[in-house]
């Protein structure tokens, strides 16, 4: 049976539903948000820089929302520092070229938990020198001048500061006794016990993967010659503990004073005063010391990097003071590659001011020229990574008054040791804008600190050659560039306390006669 045929006639309109509201209510008007879905918002967005995304954030909630996106922020972040990572930080991984890059003593996170913005912001911060300021309570205190050189203390005082994640590890070279300070547990004390008087010369904190989450170790060097390790418990520095002790069976040069160590278990390298450098295994229940060498080119002040260029291979780079003749100093580097017993295989060693043997040619000589006009009279500090060597001059002059500027090397080491593919220690640029002498330097990962000895603070970036001003320091009202800096000078070595300055990838610290003070740029 067939169905009925429908009607040609016009089907009526459609019912529609009865409401309060008005047609034109119920049909908004299409905009930008609700015609495109958030990818496509998103891939827009792409297009605008970190300035621009701050503007539009505050256009309507969408907007805020995406602006907020975490992949649009890492994009912009590698795109403008170009490193997945903050910088600023010495760590457990060792790279070939000498540099550490993890954070201790935590590892790095993951992409997917990284705040891109956050991180964003803190690296600006750095690149204009925008953070906050407040004093660090580590209970030192600083003896006067008088009473130092009553004791028959000729080196001037010192804090030692070291940075491990959110601890805060600090010594006065005139205790022998540690502080750690964190924000959740405060401040704790842990003695250094010596067997005759004695104080704190260095400090050296491991730089291997630690064997539990909680603890690291740490090396605490006096001037009677010995040192300890001890084991930190960084959650709860109540519960650290001593875990070997070093006891010299006489105080020589090569024992005391230690003013410097690098430590990667289970190899600890110590570099005395008189410039003997000392190689210790610490891997079993005792430590024992198997090589010291010596030099009488080099010279205070210096800087030691440790890394691991492949299992149980060590590499050392340090850099320091070499005389120039008949009166200067300048700077050099030497590389030492060390074995699993800890003892040294094989050594490289450049020079900024390299003159060249027999007759030269004008090229030569023009080079030479170059390389004789950056002599200094006085090394203040010198310090590396690595990659990068960083001098500090310490004239008394006008020159001096208004900004010598610190020179900055590219320290160059090829894998291959033919005499063809030799070290080489070039200059690349002078970092002008401190004023005054510089007090103390601290470098890592192509990132220096500087400590003027008006307790002025520039940070700056070696990659670029560019600086930012963190703290403008202490402002001296004298007649004249030359009387300032001359004031400056002796306002330091009156007070009798040297300079030190230590970064992480969020903050600067720096302790000198007016205390020591953190600089946070997570802000």
């Amino acid at each position: 049976m067939s169905k009925r045929p429908l009607s040609p006639a016009q089907l009526p309109p459609a019912k529609r539903l009865h409401t309060t509201t008005s047609h034109a209510s119920s049909n908004p008007r299409p905009n930008f948000d609700t015609l495109f879905y958030d990818e496509i918002i998103l891939v827009v967005f792409s297009y605008l820089s970190w300035s621009d995304l701050c503007t539009i954030q505050p256009t309507n909630r969408n907007w805020s929302r995406l602006s907020l996106d975490n992949q649009l922020w890492k994009a912009l972040y590698l795109s403008e520092y170009g490193r997945a990572r903050l910088r600023g930080v010495r760590g457990f991984i060792g790279r070939t070229d000498g540099r550490d890059i993890r954070p201790l003593p935590g590892r790095a996170k993951s992409d997917d938990v990284k705040d891109w913005k956050w991180m964003f912001r803190i690296s600006s911060n750095w690149r204009t020198g925008r953070c906050s300021v407040h004093p660090l309570a580590a209970g030192i205190t600083h003896a006067p001048l008088a009473a130092s050189l009553d004791r028959g203390d000729s080196a001037q005082e010192q804090t030692f500061v070291l940075l491990a994640g959110n601890l805060t590890i600090t010594a006065s070279s005139r205790q022998s006794s540690i502080v750690l300070t964190t924000p959740s547990h405060g401040v704790h004390t842990i003695p250094c016990p010596s067997r005759r008087a004695a104080h704190i010369t260095a400090l050296a904190l491991d730089q291997s993967p630690p064997s539990s989450a909680h603890h690291i170790n740490l090396v605490s060097f006096l001037s009677s010659g010995e040192f300890s390790v001890f084991s930190i418990n960084h959650h709860m520095p109540a519960q650290s503990s001593r875990l070997l002790t070093y006891v010299p069976a006489v105080k020589t040069p090569r024992t005391s004073p230690i003013t410097q160590a690098v430590y990667h278990h289970p190899l600890l390298i110590t570099l005395s005063r008189s410039f003997h450098l000392s190689l210790y295994d610490v891997s079993g229940n005792i430590i024992a010391h198997t090589q010291t060498l010596t030099s009488f080119v080099s010279h205070p002040p210096s800087s030691l990097v440790l890394s691991t260029p492949a299992p149980g291979t060590y590499k050392l780079i340090l850099a320091y003071a070499m005389p120039v003749y008949p009166a200067h100093w300048s700077v050099g580097a030497t590389e030492l590659l060390i074995n699993n017993r800890a003892a040294v295989t094989g050594s490289r060693t450049a020079r900024a001011i390299d003159v060249p043997q027999g007759w030269v040619d004008e090229q030569k000589l023009r080079a030479v020229r170059e390389q004789w006009a950056r002599k200094v009279v006085r090394v203040t500090d010198t310090q590396t990574d690595g990659k990068w060597v960083v001098l500090a001059p310490g004239e008394r002059s006008a020159a001096a008054a208004s900004g010598s500027g610190l020179q900055l090397y590219r320290l160059y080491l090829p894998a291959s040791t033919s005499a063809a593919s030799a070290p080489k220690l070039t200059f690349v640029r002078t970092l002008h804008g401190q004023m005054g002498p510089v007090s103390a330097l601290a470098l890592a990962d192509g990132r220096c600190v500087s400590l003027g000895a008006n307790r002025s603070i520039w940070v700056w970036d070696l990659e670029s050659g560019t600086g930012a001003e963190v703290s403008g320091g202490t402002a001296l009202a004298v007649a004249g560039a030359v009387e300032s800096d001359e004031v400056s000078e002796r306002t330091r070595e009156d007070s009798g306390v040297k300079g030190t300055v230590v970064f992480d990838e969020r903050r600067i610290i720096s302790a000198d006669a007016g205390g020591v003070h953190v600089w946070r740029f997570d802000i």
